[in-house]
Formats: C-alpha cells, sequence, structure tokens
C-alpha cells in the first residue's frame, strides 16, 4: 500500500479540503506580488509554478523540428508554404511594387528546389508553389538578388527532375470567385442547429464522409496558410472513451462516445517562439469549419476543451504517439444525434457586450 492510499484513509478529506483553500488563499494574495513586473513573473515561474514548462520546451523542440524538416522534407513543408502566400501577398498589392521579395527569393527557390527533389512532398502543394513562383518572375523586375533568383529558376524549371507544367494556381481577382446563394438567414439557422451535442446513436461516420468534412474544414484560413494542425481520428468506442475521459468535464457521457477527432496542432511549422499560438488560432478555425461541414451533412457535433494539466497531456501522448512539439488544441466528439438526448440552452452573450467600436470612444 502506497503512502498516497494509507495518508487518503487517515487523513480526514474535510482536512484535505480547508488545506486546499488556505493554499488556494495564500496564492492569490502571493502572485500580486510576483505580478508586478515582467522579471517577477518570470522568477514566479521559475521558483513556484511549472505550469508553462512543456508549453516552452514544446516550442523549442518545435524550433529543432523546423529546421530538421528543411533537410528531410516529407509530405508539406511549411517554409515553402509560408515563403509561397508571401509571394502571392506581394502580387496582389495595389500599387504592386516593380521589385519586392528579393530578401526571401532565394531561398523560395531553393525550399522549391529541395521539395521537388524529395518526391514527398504533396502534388498540389509542390504545383501551388509552381505556379506562384511562376507567375512571380513573370512580372518583377530584376535586382541583382532576383537576377540571380530567376537564373537558377530557369536552370531548375528546366531539369528533367522537377519539369511541371503551370495549371494557373496563382491570385486571382475577387469577381472570380464562385457566387453564393446562402443567405444571413440560412447562414444563421446553421449556426443555430449546430449545438454541443453528448448524446449519440452508436453508428460509425463513414469514412467518406469524414473527408468531405476535412476538405471542406482545409478552406478555413490560416496565418501564411501554414495549416499546423492534423484530425486524429478514432473511432473504436472503447478507445474513444478513453480519450475523452482524458480531457476531464466528459463525466456521464464519454462512454457513449463513439466517433471522436483529436485536433493536434504542430509547432514544428515554426522557427519562432512569436508564433507559438498559431496552432491554437489555425486549428481553432478549422475545427468551428469541420463542425459546421459536418453539421450540413446531420452529423451532430462536441467540441471539448482539452486543459493544459500534465498528466493529461503526457496520458494522451502516449495514447496517439504525439512527439514533444505535437500539442492537442481540442478533442471533437462527433455522429448521428439521439433525437431524444438533451441539448444545454447556453445562452450566449450579446452583441452589444461582445462588440466594442473603439473609432466610437474618441467621439
Amino acid at each position: 500500500m502506497s503512502l498516497r492510499t494509507i495518508a487518503k484513509k487517515v487523513i480526514p478529506i474535510t482536512f484535505v479540503h480547508w488545506l486546499r483553500e488556505r493554499g488556494a488563499d495564500f496564492d492569490k494574495h502571493f502572485i500580486r506580488i510576483f505580478a508586478s513586473s515582467r522579471l517577477t513573473s518570470a522568477l514566479y515561474y521559475l521558483l513556484f509554478s511549472r505550469e508553462f514548462g512543456r508549453e516552452q520546451q514544446s516550442v523549442l523542440r518545435g524550433r529543432i523540428a523546423y529546421w530538421r524538416s528543411l533537410k528531410a522534407i516529407e509530405a508539406t513543408c511549411a517554409l515553402l508554404r509560408r515563403n509561397t502566400h508571401r509571394l502571392e501577398k506581394g502580387l496582389i498589392m495595389k500599387p504592386r511594387r516593380a521589385s519586392f521579395a528579393a530578401d526571401y527569393i532565394a531561398e523560395t527557390v531553393n525550399c522549391f528546389r529541395d521539395a521537388a527533389n524529395a518526391k514527398s512532398i504533396d502534388p498540389s502543394e509542390l504545383q501551388w508553389a509552381h505556379d506562384v513562383l511562376d507567375e512571380y518572375f513573370s512580372v518583377v523586375k530584376d535586382t541583382p538578388k532576383i537576377a540571380k533568383a530567376r537564373a537558377t529558376w530557369l536552370d531548375l524549371h528546366a531539369s528533367l527532375d522537377v519539369a511541371m507544367t503551370r495549371t494557373n494556381s496563382v491570385p486571382y481577382p475577387y469577381r472570380e470567385l464562385p457566387e453564393s446563394t446562402v443567405s444571413a438567414e440560412q447562414l444563421q439557422l446553421l449556426f443555430q442547429k449546430r449545438r454541443s451535442v453528448r448524446w449519440y446513436q452508436p453508428e460509425k461516420v463513414p469514412t467518406e464522409v469524414i473527408h468531405k468534412a476535412f476538405e471542406m474544414a482545409t478552406l478555413a484560413p490560416s496565418a501564411c496558410n501554414r495549416q499546423p494542425y492534423e484530425f486524429y481520428v478514432v473511432q473504436d468506442p472503447k478507445r474513444a472513451a478513453k480519450i475523452a475521459n482524458m480531457a476531464g468535464g466528459t463525466v456521464g457521457f464519454a462512454e457513449q462516445i463513439t466517433n471522436l477527432i483529436v485536433v493536434v496542432g504542430d509547432l514544428k511549422a515554426y522557427p519562432m517562439e512569436r508564433d507559438r499560438h498559431c496552432i491554437y488560432i489555425d486549428g481553432s478555425l478549422a475545427a468551428m469549419q469541420l463542425m459546421l461541414a459536418f453539421e450540413t451533412m446531420q452529423i451532430a457535433t462536441c467540441p471539448i476543451n482539452w486543459p493544459d494539466i500534465e498528466f493529461r497531456e503526457r496520458l494522451l501522448a502516449q495514447e496517439l504517439n504525439l512527439t514533444a512539439h505535437q500539442r492537442p488544441v481540442m478533442l471533437l466528439a462527433f455522429g448521428y444525434a439521439d433525437p431524444d438526448g438533451g441539448i444545454p440552452y447556453s445562452a450566449k452573450k450579446s452583441s452589444n457586450i461582445l462588440g466594442r467600436f473603439i473609432d466610437h470612444d474618441h467621439v
């Protein structure tokens, strides 16, 4: 029998609760001292709390993995995606500068070469980069740096290993977007229909339906189009319940979840700390679009908060074989709703509370 088990039997639970309350009260006053400056705040988390320890290590591991990924390009390349998107933004500027992207065009061309030679990158990603680079060199005015990159591009373009035909995956005017017949009222109805559903029928959602939803979710906006997330799908009922229970907040309904997605962000997409929150922003944007996509196919969903708690992080990392630079963003239960299952009313904040028109503050 462990000391912890013995302590639970010997120490009254009321005393444990009292001790926790006193500790919480002390912490409330204690943190005010350390919150006075960035230096003292850093000291607090160095000396008294390790709550940010996993995030700090994940960011560093992500930076290391980023640089390694450029030497062994796989199905996607964060640098190629980012720089291609930067070129696109330069191409659509009004007015467009005669010369732009001189500081990173050589890096982009070299990255394209490495990606093409790797043979493992997704063809659509390589095609997009190819077409944007081709468009860039067709309109840009040479500077010494750009001229050197152009020569490399022409040599590369002529090589048999990476010879490609342009498909016009390039920027286009707004007027060429497809017309949408969805009204504001219809969209609001979809939003109202999308509720957090916790009770499901036992059927599995077909793989083709899931992939169709993924295809719609991938259209969500993403910083520099890096899309630093993946959807881990679990459809074994026992495993889905096991993972759902890791999150907490699922007591009472986790055991009947048949279909589950874990949205996982990957810090490998970033070389700098400043972008560490992008996995949560981009992952959440995609998850919201995924939920709405499922709803159009009569598939109900329930986003499940993933708290940053050390032992829970370890459990999920072991279960899904995640690396140190992969971070869970949220869980997402989905499936065919039990028509008799209850839905929380969940009153939402009004637009007057949420909206703040800052220009009006200065009138």
